[in-house]
């Protein structure tokens, strides 16, 4: 979702976020659902509890995908927020050493300066590895951009 050009960070703030995968997850969560809730109209032998119990399994199945959905990454001036599948991390610029999209690596990962590694799954190269490739490398200038030391002398 960035549009910055090679060499330059993208404007902030911006979000990152697997944008087609999302899209399939939401889609497909929604299908189900409806498809699902509509058998259980449709089956006229079936119980009202029974019919209750389709629905419920419908809602359950469609929040697992929309769960899935939910991992973003948005950086402001601030510093970064990762929202993952069910968790959120607000993290300063200065504590990103590093951002990393290794081959085969399923989503982004960044190294901490507490000495951990966060995964950053809203940026994973599942359906779209050429988006996720070019979301790393923005994310990845902005966070060299603005995790210069303090103490370096003001350039001029």
């Amino acid at each position: 979702m960035s549009d910055s050009t090679p060499g330059r960070p993208p404007a902030l703030p911006v979000t990152f976020r697997p944008a087609h995968t999302r899209a399939v997850l939401l889609t497909a969560g929604a299908a189900l659902f409806v498809v699902i809730t509509l058998i259980a109209l449709l089956l006229d032998h079936l119980s009202p509890g029974e019919r209750v119990s389709f629905v419920f399994t419908a809602a359950l199945l469609a929040g697992v995908l929309f769960l899935l959905a939910r991992p973003k990454v948005v950086a402001d001036e601030a510093g970064v927020t990762v929202v993952n599948i069910v968790s959120r991390r607000r993290l300063e610029w200065a504590e990103i050493l590093q951002v990393n999209l290794r081959p085969g690596d399923p989503w982004v990962f960044l190294d901490l300066s507490d000495g951990t590694s966060l995964p950053a799954l809203g940026i994973q190269p599942g359906i779209a590895r050429q988006r996720a490739v070019s979301d790393a490398r923005a994310l990845r200038a902005l966070a060299e951009d603005r995790s210069t030391p303090g103490d370096a002398a003001p350039p001029g």
